[in-house]
């Protein structure tokens, strides 16, 4: 078979061709990332089940009813019902984890209400899916024109065109209400089609554009996430990170989704750390809490608390053997049980190795001579020697030569009344 270059990744499939004027579709789920990994599949089934999840472009999804018994597995490119004639899209779930799903958007499983699945594709309804897709940029950059003469404060960033062509849904962006009542009926007279638009947020737009995040992968709306959760400032409390908003925002302006990726794992193990309120007391003096590092188990003290530079990592455990101390009334000896403190700055080892990452700085000191021949340090370049004597190479002398010569143009150009073959400018004029 030949593959054609024709890859959708927001609908998840790839084009083929078997014969001449054949085209069969492939699923290519790496890159959609509506893509449903059905993890219960080798459960056995005691009834069928007729409900399906059927994708269609970026975060556009739905349930749909199998009413005729077709033998549908997923993967498959069907047509279903739409608010007026009918839709393409590819099955996504399929079998008991689409009740899950159905659970989890809180929606619940009544055949009655759910839109229905008509039949498997046909040549012909892909053929004019496929048109309709082609025209999506077009009419995206068209109305984005047309939006702009009418003077309005939107931007459209997507386009969804019904798989018989026959409607369209706008996604914008604004701060504000736009009323675009005379935006539908110019795109109604321009495309002939029916307009649907639809505002989405900045996540959203962040995951239909795209980009790089400050990890260095692909953003993750962009990638895989399909079903956006609010992040709050506890999640940064809880990893102990700076509320610096420059930093936990995204290229969205919004916190970072990923925010909410670690924040289970730091609250599990932040159960073993003890709550440090008063300062320990130790024979040395009240040792004072500065921060913990969680993942390490670690708690870091200082007995300066005005000015915390010489820190101390003390383990988990050692704290709570001094807490208890504490509350008999006793002091402890020392924080670290083996009395030795280590450096308040972390391990780190750079990517080129052990070395100095000052190996390659040069020295701003010269070595000049003075009247009596001897050298002393000076800011500069240095001055390199006159070689004198014989047994020298040929590169030797000619470096020798060319230090004389920049020497006598030194002393003419400090010196311009002593130079005999350049006079001064008034003896030329006298």
């Amino acid at each position: 078979m030949r593959l054609l270059n024709i890859i959708n990744c927001e609908r998840g499939y790839r084009a083929g061709q078997t014969a001449p004027g054949e085209i069969r579709y492939i699923p290519h789920d790496g890159c959609c990332k509506l893509n449903v990994y059905n993890w219960l599949r080798d459960i056995p089934e005691d009834r069928a089940y007729q409900i399906f999840e059927v994708r269609f472009k970026n975060t556009h999804k739905g349930f749909f009813y199998n009413i005729n018994n077709l033998p549908l597995v997923k993967d498959d490119i069907v047509a279903v019902e739409a608010s007026s004639g009918h839709d393409i899209g590819i099955i996504s779930a399929a079998g008991p984890i689409v009740l899950l799903q159905m659970k989890r958007q809180n929606i619940t499983a009544n055949v009655a209400e759910l839109k229905k699945i008509y039949r498997k594709a046909k040549p012909a309804d892909i053929e004019k899916w496929q048109e309709a897709i082609a025209r999506e940029h077009r009419v995206m950059i068209k109305t984005r024109q047309i939006a702009a003469q009418f003077k309005l404060n939107m931007k459209v960033g997507d386009v969804e065109f019904q798989g018989d062509g026959t409607k369209a849904i706008f996604y914008y962006i604004a701060d504000d209400r736009v009323d675009f009542r005379e935006l539908i009926k110019a795109l109604a007279d321009e495309f002939h089609i029916r307009i649907e638009m639809k505002q989405i947020g900045a996540r959203q737009e962040a995951g239909l554009i795209g980009g790089i995040g400050v990890c260095g992968r692909a953003l993750c709306c962009a990638q895989w996430v399909s079903d956006f959760m609010s992040v709050n400032t506890s999640a940064a409390r809880t990893q102990e990170l700076s509320l610096n908003p420059q930093k936990l925002a995204g290229q969205c302006s919004k916190l970072k989704c990923c925010l909410n990726h670690e924040a289970a794992t730091y609250a599990e193990a932040q159960k073993d750390f003890p709550q440090v309120k008063n300062p320990l007391d130790t024979i040395e003096g009240p040792a004072y809490l500065v921060k913990n590092d969680v993942l390490k188990g670690i708690m870091w003290f200082t007995f300066d608390p005005r000015n915390p530079i010489n820190q101390i990592a003390v383990p988990v455990a050692r704290v709570k053997q001094i807490i208890e101390l504490n509350r008999k009334g006793e002091k402890a000896k020392f924080l670290v049980e083996d009395n030795h403190t280590p450096s308040a700055m972390p391990d780190f080892i750079s990517s080129a190795g052990e070395d100095s990452i000052t190996r390659f700085d040069r020295s701003k000191k010269r070595h000049t001579h003075n009247h009596n021949g001897q050298g002393h340090a000076k800011e500069g370049r240095q001055r390199p020697q006159q070689a004198t004597g014989q047994g020298q190479s040929p590169r030797q002398e000619q470096f020798a030569k060319s230090s004389k010569n920049n020497e006598k143009r030194h002393k003419r150009r400090k010196h311009p009344h002593n130079n005999k073959t350049n006079p001064p400018r008034n003896e030329k004029r006298q």
